[in-house]
């Protein structure tokens, strides 16, 4: 009876081309049918061997979210166009070295980013490999860059929120900062999410408390004041300074040029510490500006014990060395941002750039005369 309900069951085929029918490849994979090795994967993936997969591939923590968990539903439509037929979400994560994240030098800080980034990306085409080759459809869109840059500015650049997905994977929390704190690693991680066409025997549940201990260092830390005590984050201010090296800055600075009317007024604008940055950041990946909520942040088991013995310690090694340093501050004319860090960190120069949030005001020529219109 089982037998026959399976050949009920099974898809009627029509006849293959003569010509198609003799290709060496055809004839392979339907004498490979023949001995009843399909190569078909189990319909759902074993959760225990998916974790030993990523532990191995270098990720230092994974959990999987169904794609009909309630919190995805925003990320539904991006997950199936970007696989179709998207059933699972892997979430992973892999730790950063601490005390390179915390360095006032922005080369160090950067290169520990960059690198752990290069490694998430890594762990999750070699998951991407062993489902493939396991019988799955899988998909590893990039930790962050390269994005989907024909879409901005009018909807998002990337294929999946990975924070969005290791939260109700159950890595961990968004905290004040805005970055996802996983209760043993804490802030110091970054995030990957791998797509695949089927169910996982167990998934992630979310946590129950937040890691995050309402310390406020990141409050403290932030130079342009994105971060509130009450929760409220300016995204805006946060983007215009940390990101200067990234879109919309590199933007802003392409529009400097372009204005400039010769080397002379462009060296009046744009210092060369900052031409050398931007030059770095062309020919290297490019370098945040800050990161520092990241940095101070005490939350996780495994970071939390320092904080504890001696806060008065932990500030002094960790939070004031980026609070003093002397460091250009970006911001929106006229923004909170600017009154904020003009404020608390007077000893930090602080620069109105455009961000190239907006269209620049375009030329017009009338009787021989360049003026500026809007």
């Amino acid at each position: 009876m089982t037998a026959a309900r399976d050949a009920e069951d099974r898809p009627t085929r029509s006849p293959l081309p003569t010509r198609l029918a003799a290709h060496p490849s055809v004839q392979a994979v339907l004498a490979r049918r023949g001995t009843g090795v399909t190569g078909r994967s189990p319909a759902v993936i074993d959760a225990a061997w998916l974790r030993e997969l990523c532990l191995a591939a270098g990720a230092d923590d994974v959990a999987a979210v169904s794609l009909d968990h309630p919190d995805l539903a925003g990320e539904r439509a991006y997950a199936q166009s970007a696989l179709p037929g998207t059933r699972s979400l892997i979430a992973m994560a892999v730790r950063l070295n601490r005390d390179n994240c915390r360095s006032p030098a922005r080369s160090v800080a950067n290169q520990e980013f960059h690198q752990t980034d290069e490694q998430a990306n890594h762990a999750a085409r070699s998951v991407t490999r062993a489902l493939q080759d396991a019988g799955y459809r899988a998909l590893n869109p990039s930790v962050g860059f390269p994005q989907e840059m024909d879409r901005f500015p009018r909807e998002r650049i990337w294929v999946v929120a990975h924070k969005t997905v290791a939260v109700a994977a159950g890595l961990g929390v968004m905290g004040l900062h805005r970055n996802v704190i996983h209760p043993k690693f804490g802030s110091f991680v970054l995030l990957v999410t791998v797509l695949v066409d089927a169910e996982v025997s167990e998934y992630g549940q979310a946590l129950d408390y937040n890691p995050c201990i309402d310390c406020k260092l990141c409050v403290a830390a932030c130079p342009v004041g994105a971060i509130a005590k009450d929760g409220a984050f300016d995204g805006l201010a946060c983007t215009t300074h940390n990101y200067r090296e990234f879109m919309s800055g590199f933007t802003d600075w392409a529009q400097t040029v372009a204005d400039s009317e010769d080397a002379a007024d462009y060296r009046s604008r744009v210092s060369d510490s900052e031409s050398a940055s931007m030059w770095q950041s062309l020919s290297s990946p490019p370098g945040y500006k800050s990161g520092y909520c990241l940095a101070v942040c005490p939350a996780g088991e495994d970071i939390l014990g320092p904080y504890l013995d001696d806060r008065r310690t932990f500030m002094d090694t960790v939070l004031r060395p980026l609070q003093d340093k002397k460091e250009t501050l970006y911001v929106l004319p006229g923004s909170p941002a600017q009154e904020y860090a003009r404020r608390r960190f007077p000893h930090k120069p602080v620069k109105e750039v455009t961000g190239a949030w907006q269209p620049p005001s375009k030329r017009s020529t009338s009787n021989g005369q360049e003026t500026r219109t809007s």
